[in-house]
Order: C-alpha cells, then sequence, then structure tokens
C-alpha cells in the first residue's frame, strides 16, 4: 500500500506540473519502440498521444510521430529509426531500445548533437535523461511467486517449468526471467533452459507446445507475444499447466478469464508514453528532471481471473 501511495503522490506531482509549461512554444518528438504491433506499444502510444492533447491546450504544439521496425524486433530496422528521427529534425526521442548495447552509438552520436532521449520501458547500457519502466526484475520474481503459491496450494512441490522469452539482447525482458527465477531458488522445480520466440505469438506457441510435451508443470511468458503463445498452446493441450505471463491485450485476457492462463503482470504502458512526453518537453524548456525521478518506477498489476472479472476488464 506504501508503494502504491508514493507512485500515486509521485504521478500527482508531475500531473501537477502541466501548468508550468511556457505557452507558445512548438517542439518536435519523435516515439520509438520495438514494433507496432504489440497492444503495449499501441498503450504507450496513447498516453504519449494524450499528452500532446493536454500539451495542445496549453497552447504548446508538439510534432509527435510514433516510429518502429516493421519487420518485429530487428536491431538494424531500429536504428534506421533513429536516424530517421533525426532526420526529420527530432528534438527528443522517446526510446524503447531493442537491445542493450546495438543501438548505443546511435545513442550517443545524436546526444552528442543535441538529441533529448528519455527511455520508455527498455533502456540501453547508455546514461538517457530519465527512463520510465517497470522494475522488471521485482516484476518478474512477483510473476514467480504467483506461478510458485498456484502449485503448492495444488499440492505440485517439484516438476519442470519452461520460459518463453523473446530474444538474448532485450534487457527488460532478461530481467524478467532473471527476477521469475530467482523466485524458484530453493524449491524443488527444475527450471529449463529459456527457449526464444521473438515476441511472435506462432513461435512462442510452437515453444510451448514443446514444453508441454516434455512435461512441464508451468511455463511463463516474458512478454505479450509469449504469453499469448503460451495461453494458447496450454488451451489448445487440454494439460494441467499452470501459465504466468506479462502484458496486457484483448487476448491475454480473455485466455486468462478462460482458465489457460493463472495471470498476468499488466505494466502501465500509457503512463510510460504520458509521463515520458511531460518530460521531454520540459526538458526542451530548459527544466531538469529531479534525481528521484530520473528512474521512474511504472509497477505492475496482477491480472487474475478475480480480478478480471470483478473490474469487467473484458466488459462484459
Amino acid at each position: 500500500m506504501k508503494k502504491l501511495v508514493a507512485l500515486f503522490l509521485s504521478l500527482m506531482m508531475l500531473l501537477g506540473s502541466v501548468a508550468a509549461f511556457a505557452q507558445g512554444e512548438e517542439y518536435t518528438v519523435y516515439l520509438i519502440t520495438m514494433d507496432l504491433m504489440d497492444q503495449h506499444w499501441v498503450n504507450v502510444d496513447a498516453g504519449c498521444q494524450k499528452a500532446v492533447a493536454e500539451l495542445a491546450e496549453k497552447g504548446i504544439k508538439v510534432n509527435y510521430t510514433w516510429d518502429a521496425p516493421t519487420r518485429g524486433k530487428d536491431d538494424a530496422a531500429q536504428i534506421e529509426s533513429i536516424n530517421n528521427a533525426y532526420a526529420n529534425n527530432a528534438e527528443a526521442i522517446l526510446l524503447a531500445s531493442n537491445g542493450p548495447d546495438t543501438q548505443v552509438a546511435t545513442i550517443q552520436q545524436y546526444q552528442n548533437e543535441g538529441v533529448k532521449f528519455i527511455y520508455v520501458d527498455s533502456p540501453a547500457n547508455t546514461p538517457a535523461l530519465q527512463t520510465l519502466a517497470t522494475d522488471n526484475t521485482a516484476a518478474g520474481k512477483l510473476a514467480g511467486e504467483t506461478m510458485l503459491k498456484k502449485l503448492t496450494d495444488d499440492g505440485v512441490m517439484e516438476g519442470k517449468i519452461g520460459i518463453v522469452n523473446v530474444n538474448a539482447a532485450t534487457t527488460s525482458t532478461q530481467q524478467r526471467e532473471s527476477g521469475f527465477r530467482a523466485a524458484f531458488e530453493g524449491t524443488g522445480f527444475e527450471l529449463l533452459e529459456t527457449q526464444y520466440g521473438e515476441g511472435q505469438v506462432a513461435a512462442s506457441q510452437s515453444i510451448a507446445e514443446n514444453y508441454i510435451t516434455e512435461g512441464v508443470v508451468g511455463i511463463f511468458g516474458c512478454n505479450e507475444g509469449s504469453t499469448t503463445g503460451t495461453g494458447n498452446a496450454i488451451k489448445e493441450s487440454n494439460v494441467a499447466v499452470v501459465g504466468v505471463g506479462f502484458d496486457k491485450s484483448d487476448a491475454i485476457l480473455q485466455l486468462v478469464n478462460e482458465g489457460a492462463l493463472l495471470a498476468t503482470m499488466a505494466q502501465n504502458p500509457d503512463v510510460m508514453g504520458y509521463e515520458g512526453m511531460l518530460s521531454a518537453v520540459k526538458v526542451l524548456q530548459g527544466e531538469e528532471i529531479a534525481e528521484d525521478m530520473m528512474n521512474f518506477d511504472t509497477g505492475v498489476t496482477v491480472l487474475d481471473k478475480a480480478f478480471i472479472e470483478a473490474n469487467n476488464l473484458l466488459g462484459k
């Protein structure tokens, strides 16, 4: 509860500061994500658009563009998106880095040219003005604890557990996996070697199906595509496997509601986009981001069947 109160107060401080913006200014800001498909990124974009609309009401025009690789999580294509943003006079870039290292040289090059970088969801291994993201290690551990509780409540004290991740280079999902594995330390469960599906639903479903064939008792999906694929595989198998995932989409919520997935860790991507956009405009106006706000944990919520029904998340 204390953490929720602190998060609420931090959000209120940021929201209340909108009125402090100087009017009559115009800026160019880009959001660059890992792809244009996942609902997670759609929600980050929605948060950005909300901030842009509110700023416009206060006389501040933001020329805003959302760009990302069209071929999925592609390092070279994301660097190309950053290059294009610079060529189109981007003054600030909100970036969800596809990997910790591959974008570093490009980011540093444009930082030296005066472009302001703010990370949303996934940082690279070079400093930026602010990072707005989930504490992925803590959230991954919460996912593991959620699965472990269900297994032990069912009397299952040992067995194999599979992990469907995106790739070995994406910092955010690697941190989630690390936290998840930590939750099972000292238990009788065997966590199998991680398999990578690049966040694609079909590839992730195939991986999960193979895990089920191996006789796993649980599977963890590290992002939206991984989770949807995992849920689909469990649903079609009719085998008692505990599935826990990450991110929120209508497909994932339906899989949880149907019982194919036990729960999913829902981030707040709209907050990442909204607050990231406000921060971008502030720094472009010459303000500094407070030291205690440079790493902003946007939090997660455990969405299980009871939570979905209680909050009418499927609109039924």
